[in-house]
């Protein structure tokens, strides 16, 4: 095993966030009883605040992004992880109170980790990340609460062209949902339609302001991405006993709406947490996608790059420029 790797750090001095690649010996490690080589990782939407210092996403400075990681076991001192195991970390604080996945080399708790499920690639695994866990776990709470692919009324994605409503809408379409997909980039429509929307909405006529409560019934349910004003409009067009899974705040973390589409219409809203949520939904979760997510469909929303690439990356995505997934190739498998 190298006495060296390649990290990507963030720092903070006077108020001033830096990102760089840097080259660390194996005593720079956090403590953890499984030693990981991280093969990849993926770049999601809270790397970005965290690459570019905004949102107070990392606790302490210096620190290493990187929310997902998925590789192979080098060391253990956990009975549920032997050496050479193909593992994915995800959450679980990595990347914002933890070192995260953007480096080669990474010593972890076991306590949020799992196996690699059959059918998957570590690469496609990272493809899939988070935001594929988030959209997931998603569907699952929008099933639990009723929804099925029977029932052909809309179904409409949120921030379509991200990382989790690409997947999203991969997932709801391949189930055989009539998916709407909700993206204010109509140069995205063509990608999102060969995921499998049926058709789309604009994000501003959702986030569209109205005084009144209640407006007319359209979605059976919804993946929300965004939240803000768009979480607003979703309740007031919700039909009766429709369900909302809210999983980012993308359009801010404050909305304005009453109880009415609560107490009159029975709308759910089911909050997704895909960060400490518990292992055993999570690795369900994962079983799920391995089978049930179409692989041309993830090659299809999935671009690569390297570590050196991240600075440059992270302020993108939190502009909203970045299509779907990325992989970031730390190590290679």
């Amino acid at each position: 095993m190298s006495e060296t790797f390649r990290a990507l750090m963030v720092d903070q001095q006077d108020g001033e966030t830096t990102a760089t690649v840097q080259n660390l010996g194996l005593d720079a490690l956090p403590e953890g009883d499984v030693l990981l080589s991280v093969a990849y990782s993926s770049l999601n939407y809270k790397d970005g605040l965290a690459i570019t210092g905004k949102a107070k996403v990392l606790r302490s400075y210096p620190m290493v992004p990187g929310v997902d990681m998925a590789g192979t076991v080098v060391e253990s001192d956990s009975p549920g992880f032997k050496v050479g195991d193909q593992v994915i970390l995800t959450g679980f604080d990595h990347g914002a109170k933890y070192w995260g996945g953007f480096t080669e080399r990474n010593r972890v708790s076991s306590a949020g980790m799992i196996h690699l499920p059959p059918g998957l690639t570590l690469r496609q695994s990272m493809a899939i990340g988070t935001a594929g866990l988030t959209a997931m776990l998603s569907v699952m709470a929008l099933e639990a609460h009723g929804l099925t692919p029977e029932d052909q009324r809309e179904v409409v994605v949120t921030g379509a062209a991200g990382g989790v409503g690409s997947t999203a809408v991969a997932i709801l379409a391949g189930l055989g949902y009539n998916v709407v997909a909700s993206t204010g980039r109509e140069s995205t429509h063509d990608y999102l339609r060969r995921l499998g929307a049926k058709s789309f909405i604009g994000r501003d006529v959702l986030s569209a302001p109205s005084q009144r409560p209640l407006q007319s019934e359209r979605w059976a349910a919804a993946v929300d991405a965004v939240g803000g004003d768009t979480l607003a409009g979703l309740l007031r067009t919700m039909v009766r006993g429709g369900s909302i899974a809210l999983s980012g705040n993308a359009g801010g973390v404050f909305f304005t709406s009453s109880v009415l589409p609560f107490i009159l219409r029975g709308v759910n809203l089911l909050g997704i947490d895909s960060n400490l949520g518990p292992v055993s939904l999570r690795r369900t979760a994962w079983e799920r996608l391995a089978k049930e997510i179409p692989l041309d469909q993830l090659d299809l929303m999935t671009d690569e790059a390297e570590l050196e690439d991240l600075p440059t990356l992270g302020p993108q995505i939190v502009k909203g420029n970045i299509r779907g997934r990325t992989v970031i190739r730390v190590a290679g498998d």
